[in-house]
């Protein structure tokens, strides 16, 4: 008996390390954003554009209209793809800005979102997600230049942000394991690439 429980997780330490073994050499043949930027010519990002796409894992980051790289990316815990509250821990979907950039966030760096934005506040309230006061004060935070969930602590703000302490497990994991409360989540090297890159009012497009 002790020793097929031993042989059993045995066997399940060697598939994991397996695992993470793959997703590292997967991960080496990366090229750093420096590097992709001398392949397309580009010298600086004076208009940077992202896009995110839900389906295949991946955040893209444009200078303008050029797709200079690709990177991977994991959303919200929650399994829909459509959301359906304002804390249900699923991604939304929309066209949205980097309102924020956080250099002291615990997932090393946070851009947030403007999420959400006006059309999202308004289908919220006719869907009953929120009460007539909470859409009251969205409303006065967006019109005093404030994020819309400011002094709403219920509700989740939404950026892009790195893994934080776990990163070296969750980078390379060979496979997309969804764990944030709805933001979106690069590896800590990445959102150290992003954060150079991105200014306040970059828009970002997230599809499903």
């Amino acid at each position: 008996m002790l020793r097929n429980i031993l042989y059993i997780t045995g066997s399940i330490v060697i598939f994991f390390f397996g695992m993470i073994l793959y997703g590292i050499i997967l991960n080496l043949r990366e090229k750093t954003l420096s590097e992709a930027m001398k392949e397309k010519k580009i010298s600086s990002f004076t208009r940077p554009v992202i896009i995110i796409n839900k389906n295949n894992y991946h955040l893209y980051l444009y200078e303008d209209t050029i797709l200079v790289k690709t990177y991977k990316a994991v959303f919200g815990k929650s399994s829909r793809m459509i959301k359906e509250s304002f804390i249900d821990k699923v991604t939304p979907s929309g066209d949205y800005y980097i309102c924020y950039k956080d250099s002291l966030s615990r997932y090393r760096r946070f851009l947030l979102l403007n999420y959400p934005n006006p059309w999202d506040v308004i289908e919220a309230y006719k869907r009953q997600w929120i009460t007539k006061e909470e859409y009251s004060i969205i409303n006065a935070n967006v019109n005093n230049n404030k994020h819309p969930f400011d002094n709403m602590e219920d509700f989740f703000k939404i950026g892009i942000h790195g893994m934080g302490t776990y990163d070296f497990i969750f980078k390379n994991l060979p496979f997309a394991f969804n764990w944030t409360n709805g933001s979106i989540a690069v590896s800590n090297e990445d959102i150290e690439e992003l954060y150079g890159v991105v200014k306040y009012g970059t828009p970002v497009s997230i599809k499903e």
